[in-house]
């Protein structure tokens, strides 16, 4: 079966759900009918979080989008999330969810009938593709859709809605990617002051966040975070200090230990490091 044909064929099969979890990629081995030769996942699953009240960058939109695909392989599973505020049409969503099989190896391979081998391997050396394409076009669409004229900018929230999501999905290793000014600006109260970005008091800060119960459970993930500290067309003053980007940093960084995980990398804008 060649190329293109594999691929449309995929894009017509229904994604089936695997112990009762959604799976936006057609699975091999229903396709090929060797369901009884299952081969466990990675355990390894990465999120994507994308905060849709700042337009991000091209540059930081592209150098995200090749950390995702330098760091998604077979086995692995992948989440896209969008949220901004408690608005219509705002809230934290669910964009995609999805598992790409494992490879059939060794002995198993012996077992299994040469057609529905070649069926199998044929359909998992394409499924990659499949993935780019389909998550690409949820995460585009996810990031054209961000505007600087949403007023609010519930991180707190949406982050703890997100770790009780989590919760219900089995992982040994968790990645999270956030896209992200990383800027409060809600009741809780807001990141700016003055038409500039606040100089963080970070004990205080997460003194109250814990009081307010906003820590979220992450579930043991590392975190890496691109755009923090991006100004909009509201913030007057666009210049950010070293200071103020280090406070914020020690901001997050505690709030993510208090939330279960832990802050690897803190792109303020840009993140120049891989996923790992």
């Amino acid at each position: 079966m060649k190329l293109k044909p594999l691929i449309a064929l995929l894009l017509c099969l229904p994604a089936l759900a695997q112990a009762g979890e959604r799976n936006d990629i057609p699975d091999c081995y229903g396709y090929a009918k060797v369901d009884e030769f299952r081969q466990p996942g990675s355990g390894r699953e990465l999120t994507v979080i994308v905060d849709q009240t700042v337009p991000m960058p091209e540059s930081i939109q592209k150098a995200a989008w090749g950390q995702i695909n330098r760091f998604v392989a077979p086995g692995d599973k992948v989440r896209l999330y969008s949220f901004s505020a408690f608005l219509p049409e705002q809230f934290m969503q669910l964009r995609f969810a999805g598992e790409l099989n494992q490879p059939l190896a060794g002995k198993v391979r012996d077992s299994v009938g040469m057609q529905s081998l070649r069926s199998f391997d044929k359909c998992v050396a394409e499924q990659q593709a499949f993935f780019r394409k389909k998550f690409g076009q949820a995460f585009v669409s996810t990031l054209r859709e961000a505007s600087e004229d949403i007023p609010r900018s519930e991180i707190f929230h949406s982050l703890r809605d997100i770790g009780s999501d989590l919760a219900g999905q089995q992982a040994d290793q968790r990645v999270i990617l956030l896209l992200s000014d990383m800027l409060e600006n809600s009741d809780f109260g807001s990141f700016y002051a003055n038409n500039r970005i606040r100089d963080l008091q970070a004990q205080a800060e997460l003194k109250r966040v814990g009081e307010k119960q906003l820590f979220a459970d992450l579930q043991g993930a590392r975190v890496y975070v691109a755009g923090a500290g991006l100004v909009t067309k509201d913030v007057k003053q666009a210049y950010r200090s070293g200071k103020t980007m280090e406070l914020l940093q020690d901001f997050w960084q505690g709030y993510f230990e208090g939330s279960n995980a832990s802050l690897v990398a803190f792109g303020s804008p840009s993140l120049n490091v891989d996923l790992k």
